[in-house]
């Protein structure tokens, strides 16, 4: 995992003559004219945006930093029993929990709240000792928390302890304090506190199934969700119902996962595929999906799926370091549940390669001419729907140095609406126009009025980037010790936008036989490229002309 954040956090969009990978550096783009200036006005331009990476140099991270966003929805609540209004606070709409602050404003406070260790600022819960916190997590009769809050906790306690570490606290409380152990106990006030309860288990449920893989997460919450269960019909069949839910959740992630690995172990190298298939019958992308507004839609269902997959505990696992206050363990020495985000990477890297796989391939010049205009097209149209991860997988693929170097192919390109595309994605200013093009795509989704313009789908590398500048931008515990929780709301905002995106079903009907194609079919290696790019245009110096010579005899067998 380490590794794999190292070379992610080190990557930026690789400039022409680029090698071919994603962890490239690029420090200018070669390729852009001056006639790029113009900008693309399919998204309304929001203003432009302050730099992540400055937030490094300040003490204290500002939370003014981003425009509102719409948090991730929770399912409606299994609680078929009505509920009093008076004796369990009311959340607001998920939709306004994360104002244009970054944190939220509507803190339900208890009497405990205010001298329990829990520091507030103008109503706005700054920081904590992480004990207080947890109790600030756990209703009693008279409270129940913000749903912004459980979100934002849930998120971030994994930086100081496992999850299962807090299920077995949160499970501890509402049996002690709530007197769920004691047959003599009120039935009413229990009546009362239950619902509440298992409204915190089905948010934690619904929001981080992931957690529940582990077999000590289950066992205390069928633990406690039986306490609550018990001598109530009612209860019983909400628990049963919750726990049904997330167990189809995980089944899900299982069979997910069993395909990817499938499909991980059927990938070959393109060029083993053409020495042992004659050339004149081997398939490219066009002759099986010849309109690039299809192949667009197409890659935006791979899109959705694969984000749909990432939990948003996920983030703040790939960062985890070991808590100063914890002189035994980091929180996560153990091994991750899920690698959904690496996974969903992997993909962007793909789709890069066989883009440059399918440009090299073609033996004849205005064929290879003909495929790069097919996804400067297809590109585009991946703009306009808002999928910016494969428009960014796609610009890479064509920046790769086999690709860029075909100086005689790119001469027989239009290449007008390459540039517009590669200025809407240029890296300089901590991709600025990116950032506003993203912000204008966001807008469209908070008032869309079809599923087709709620589609945003974030250039994935720089969203891990941003959020690991968050996190390094101010300590998790303040110098007495408390949680900064105020670190915690920005953070949870962001996490909640992606999970805000990620929920959106693709509209677009699906094609079996271009997805196939585009998941399955052997790509080139780095070696293979190349190889294939001299053979389609000669070297042009001696460094070129030996690797052409150490390639070919490597290969191919041959000098």
């Amino acid at each position: 995992m380490a590794k794999f954040l190292a070379e992610l956090l080190g990557c930026t969009l690789p400039g022409k003559g680029a090698s071919p990978t994603l962890e490239s550096k690029s420090h200018s783009r070669a390729g852009l004219k001056s006639s790029t200036k113009q900008k693309t006005t399919v998204f309304s331009t929001l203003g432009s945006e302050k730099s992540l990476s400055d937030c490094r140099k300040e003490q204290q991270w500002k939370p003014s930093m981003y425009s509102s966003i719409t948090p991730v929805c929770f399912t409606s609540p299994l609680i078929e029993k009505p509920i009093d209004t008076e004796s369990m606070p009311q959340t607001p709409p998920f939709s306004a929990m994360f104002d244009s602050s970054g944190y939220n404003r509507n803190l339900y406070q208890s009497a405990e709240d205010s001298c329990g260790g829990l520091y507030y600022h103008d109503n706005n819960l700054l920081s904590g000792s992480l004990e207080a916190l947890i109790q600030h997590l756990v209703p009693n009769v008279d409270y129940y928390p913000d749903r912004t809050y459980i979100f934002t906790f849930l998120l971030s306690s994994r930086l100081f302890m496992h999850p299962y570490e807090l299920m077995a606290k949160v499970c501890h409380l509402c049996v002690e304090h709530q007197r769920l152990n004691d047959p003599n106990s009120d039935k009413n006030q229990i009546r009362k506190i239950a619902p509440k309860i298992l409204q915190l288990l089905t948010e934690w449920t619904e929001t981080f199934p992931y957690d529940f893989r582990d077999e000590r997460m289950m066992r205390n919450l069928k633990d406690l969700a039986h306490r609550i269960a018990s001598g109530e019909e009612t209860y019983r069949k909400n628990v049963q119902q919750m726990i049904q839910c997330l167990i189809r959740k995980l089944a899900a992630l299982s069979q997910y996962e069993e395909v990817l690995a499938k499909i991980s172990s059927t990938s070959t190298d393109r060029l083993t595929v053409i020495r042992t298939k004659p050339q004149s019958i081997q398939r490219d992308i066009i002759t099986v999906c010849s309109d690039p507004y299809t192949l667009a839609q197409q890659l935006t269902h791979i899109e959705l799926e694969r984000l749909n997959y990432i939990g948003p505990e996920e983030f703040v696992q790939a960062f985890v370091q070991k808590d100063p206050l914890d002189n035994d363990k980091s929180c996560y020495s153990e091994r991750k549940k899920t690698r959904n985000l690496e996974a969903y990477v992997e993909w962007f890297n793909r789709l890069s390669y066989l883009v440059a796989t399918e440009i090299c391939m073609p033996v004849k010049k205005k064929h290879r001419a003909r495929m790069i205009e097919y996804f400067i097209d297809v590109a585009r149209e991946c703009f306009n729907i808002g999928n910016f991860n494969s428009l960014m997988a796609i610009i890479s693929g064509m920046n790769m140095s086999p690709v860029s170097r075909l100086k005689k192919t790119w001469a027989k390109v239009k290449t007008a609406k390459f540039d517009v595309l590669e200025h809407q994605m240029d890296p300089s200013s901590n991709f600025c126009n990116y950032r506003t093009a993203l912000r204008g795509a966001a807008q469209r989704s908070l008032t869309a009025h079809s599923s087709r313009e709620k589609i945003v789908i974030p250039f994935f590398s720089l969203l891990i980037k941003d959020i690991y500048f968050l996190n390094e931008g101010c300590a998790n515990r303040l110098p007495n010790g408390h949680v900064n929780f105020e670190k915690f709301w920005e953070l949870a905002k962001q996490v909640s936008e992606f999970m805000t995106w990620k929920q959106v079903e693709c509209p677009f009907e699906r094609d079996r036989k271009i997805l196939q194609y585009l998941l399955t079919v052997p790509v080139f290696s780095e070696d293979s490229l190349y190889l294939a790019s001299y053979e389609s245009e000669g070297p042009e110096n001696h460094i070129e002309k030996d690797r052409w010579k150490s390639l070919r005899s490597s290969l191919l067998g041959r000098v």
